[in-house]
């Protein structure tokens, strides 16, 4: 995953989960990486990396059409 880089961040998986959704829809391979404390998941973060190179673009989509 080295050249994977986190575009988001949220305490709520399915937050994560919409991202990763709206940036497959076009066309942006990413992924969520749960990094919430494993016992009892109250701290920590679900993460989305995309590629590198897909970054800039993915920026621009997570700002300009997602709302929560």
């Amino acid at each position: 995953m080295e050249n994977w880089i986190k575009v988001f961040e949220s305490a709520q998986q399915v937050r994560a989960e919409i991202v990763k959704g709206v940036l497959e829809e076009h066309q942006i391979q990413a992924v969520v990486l749960n990094k919430k404390e494993t016992v009892y998941q109250i701290f920590g973060n679900y993460e989305v990396h995309v590629q590198r190179e897909n970054m800039i673009a993915a920026n621009n989509l997570i700002q300009n059409e997602i709302t929560f």
